[in-house]
């Protein structure tokens, strides 16, 4: 049977007699009032969209169609690092990412028996060390590997407020690196985790790796993918549209210098709206983060644990997060349908939107002097601020609701006999070039006070 005339028989129906619709339904109530609402970003979110709002807007391709499962591990001992990631890719881990905090640690040892060929490995590095990161990368040439490198200098002097050494000797260092590494990664993650939105998030990383492309070399660029590591947070469809405005805006901007523009995209569930009480919320919205990630077409996942901001590393935990995206994976098939958000006219509309507005603002950043300069003149940081004030006022008064903490609040639920680690924003002064940008969670007023009342 042949579908073409199926809807024959129904006539269309206009934007506008669909408005007329809903404002006879309102009863004399405003439209904009009751159904309109304003994101963060100064984004109007209608109740309906329609082809209309797409007219000479094209639709965003997400050029990926799979994703691999990750899983963090902290080398304090290569030996046992090295037997905890070959048990969990028995487990169903595809990717590792390893978080090296010292160049005593002997990667012949942390690499031992892995399957180099079929496993991507990412390298997190709390120290700056071109050597070292040489020897890494001719390991990766010799087993025909895939490593991805984050030794990224600007998010460290951004979450820190310090260099590793100086300017000039970090950025020595960096070239070293570039000159002989095949790729990059612009850690992002602590913007949304200290409360930037959406359109800040989006503008500061394609200014941060600008401040790279400025300074690697154009023989060098053609042969340099760029990788993106960001955080999540819980506006399910606005985080979709994020991760496709990235690859827009990345794809508008690399090829001004000539790079590469595919690129490797790791995401983690935000830690901002994570909560100590009620901790078992914080499965429920990891899931919707990394269903967020990947609709919105990420490469690589991360899951955190539900009890990660107040306990220390457990096989239970970290089970459970693994165990997450194995779900949406084998069970809920999230890895068999490609770009399943293309052709929603909503996440294009927004998609587009925040893409236009954090191009502008990337563009007076740039007009401003830079990244580095805005950031040394601390405007970033005062930006941030205000967004974040703004969003937690919301949570405060309950115009941004987590369960358990500012809403249906449990009294049975104690927790001081649980932390293991400490889980708020530490105020104590530190020696720093730049006031640093500090993650911080919604919810910590509140449970400070919780804690002192138990």
């Amino acid at each position: 049977m042949s579908n073409q005339n199926l809807f024959n028989e129904f006539s269309e129906v206009s934007p506008k007699q669909w408005k007329q619709k809903i404002q006879f339904d309102l009863k004399g109530d405003d439209y904009n009032e009751k159904l309109v609402w304003e994101s963060p970003e100064g984004i109007k979110v209608k109740p309906f969209y329609t082809v209309e709002d797409l007219e000479e807007i094209p639709f965003s391709q997400v050029q990926i169609n799979t994703w691999h499962i990750a899983q963090t591990i902290f080398v304090s001992n290569a030996e046992r690092a090295n037997l905890k990631a070959l048990t969990i890719l028995k487990k169903g881990i595809e990717s590792l990412i390893f978080i090296i905090p010292t160049n005593e640690v002997d990667c012949s040892i942390l690499l031992k028996n892995i399957d180099l060929q079929t496993v991507n490995i990412h390298f997190e590095f709390q120290f700056l060390a071109s050597e070292y990161i040489k020897k890494l990368y001719e390991i990766e040439k010799e087993h025909k590997a895939c490593f991805y490198y984050n030794f990224d200098i600007i998010n460290h002097l951004a979450k820190s407020g310090n260099w590793y050494h100086n300017q000039e000797t970090d950025f020595k260092l960096f070239s070293e690196i570039v000159a002989h590494c095949n790729n990059i990664t612009i850690d992002a993650s602590n913007y949304q985790n200290s409360g930037a939105n959406i359109t800040q998030q989006l503008a500061y990383t394609l200014a941060h790796a600008n401040e790279y492309l400025n300074r690697i070399p154009e023989s060098r660029l053609t042969e340099i993918k760029f990788n993106f590591k960001i955080a999540v947070g819980s506006n399910y469809f606005f985080e979709i549209a994020k991760i496709k405005a990235l690859r827009l805006l990345w794809t508008s901007l690399a090829p001004e210098y000539n790079c590469n523009t595919n690129c490797h995209i790791i995401s983690i569930p935000s830690r901002r709206n994570k909560t100590i009480y009620d901790c078992n919320s914080n499965m429920l919205r990891t899931t919707t983060e990394c269903m967020s990630a990947i609709l919105g077409g990420t490469n690589t996942i991360c899951n955190l644990p539900y009890d990660a901001i107040y306990h220390k590393n457990n096989d239970f935990a970290e089970q459970i997060a693994r165990n997450q995206l194995l779900l949406l994976k084998e069970e809920s098939y999230f890895d068999k349908t490609t770009n399943a958000s293309d052709g929603s006219y909503y996440i294009t509309s927004i998609t587009n939107q925040l893409a236009e507005k954090a191009l502008e603002l990337f563009k007076l950043l740039e007009k401003s002097g830079g990244f580095l300069s805005q950031l040394k003149n601390h405007a970033i940081q005062k930006k941030i601020k205000e967004s974040a004030k703004k969003e937690q006022e919301l949570f405060n008064t309950q115009n941004e609701v987590l369960i358990g903490i500012n809403k249906y609040a449990s009294p049975l639920d104690k927790m001081k006999d649980a932390i293991e680690i400490y889980p708020f924003t530490k105020n104590k002064p530190r020696k720093s070039i730049l006031e640093p940008i500090i993650e911080s969670r919604l919810a910590e007023e509140i449970e400070q006070k919780r804690l002192d009342d138990e």
